[in-house]
């Protein structure tokens, strides 16, 4: 038995083509209410998830939360802009693999800059910019995959008939998990790399000049009066 079957490979390969990417076009021209934002994120990424009929994208807990830590700006007068959502978006991929922190040192620049910044370039044209890499990236991650899937599909020659195609399918996932793996700690190392290098920026809070204390002039030393009688004598 091998893992080189058709259906394994071919539903990958076919979940990587059904990748859906919301465009900025795509999102309501129109600030959103807490309600509206839910649904529309559910509407348009549930399909990503593992459990189509029970987990949750986005709640409004979630939102909350990550207003509460900086991860998003608060909305105005409890309505959420065009950038707000794609803010979201990031935040609901990059979740999977970062940690909060992590993800707020991430875009906290991006935010800081080009949220609402009232410029031709912005958080949009950086969304844009960003969609159409990962875009370009799907020919290259399919042929990963496929060649990834013949590795793990040699493996384990020596290991007993009955167990081998579990044992096959072992190593394909641990191929991957380990592609994952390595890419995110080169990620998180990034981020500490971002986060030190603005930290250095940072200029060091002036000292003030310490005052030089004014030298005391070390009192005369009196002879003592035996020897002075000793002198006159």
């Amino acid at each position: 038995m091998t893992i080189n079957d058709d259906d394994l490979l071919g539903s990958i390969l076919a979940s990587l083509e059904r990748i859906q990417y919301i465009e900025p076009e795509d999102i309501p021209g129109i600030d959103l209410y807490m309600d509206q934002v839910t649904s529309f994120m559910d509407r348009r990424l549930r399909s990503t998830v593992r459990n189509p009929g029970d987990d949750r994208i986005l709640t409004k807990t979630m939102i909350n939360n990550y207003a509460k830590n900086d991860l998003i700006p608060p909305p105005i007068k409890k309505k959420y802009s065009k950038e707000h959502i794609l803010l979201l978006i990031f935040i609901y991929y990059y979740k999977g693999i970062l940690s909060i922190n992590d993800i707020q040192r991430l875009l906290g620049p991006v935010t800081k800059e080009y949220f609402d910044c009232g410029k031709d370039f912005n958080l949009e044209s950086i969304y844009r910019e960003v969609i159409t890499l990962e875009k370009g990236q799907l020919e290259g991650l399919k042929e990963d995959v496929i060649k990834k899937f013949h590795e793990a599909e040699d493996t384990f020659g020596d290991a007993p008939e009955s167990g081998k195609e579990f044992l096959r399918k072992f190593a394909f996932i641990c191929l991957l998990s380990y592609d994952v793996y390595v890419k995110r700690l080169m990620i998180e190392k990034m981020i500490d790399e971002m986060v030190n290098g603005e930290s250095g920026k940072k200029e060091a809070p002036k000292k003030e000049p310490q005052k030089k204390e004014p030298q005391k002039k070390e009192p005369e030393k009196k002879e003592p009066a035996k020897k002075k009688k000793e002198e006159n004598a």
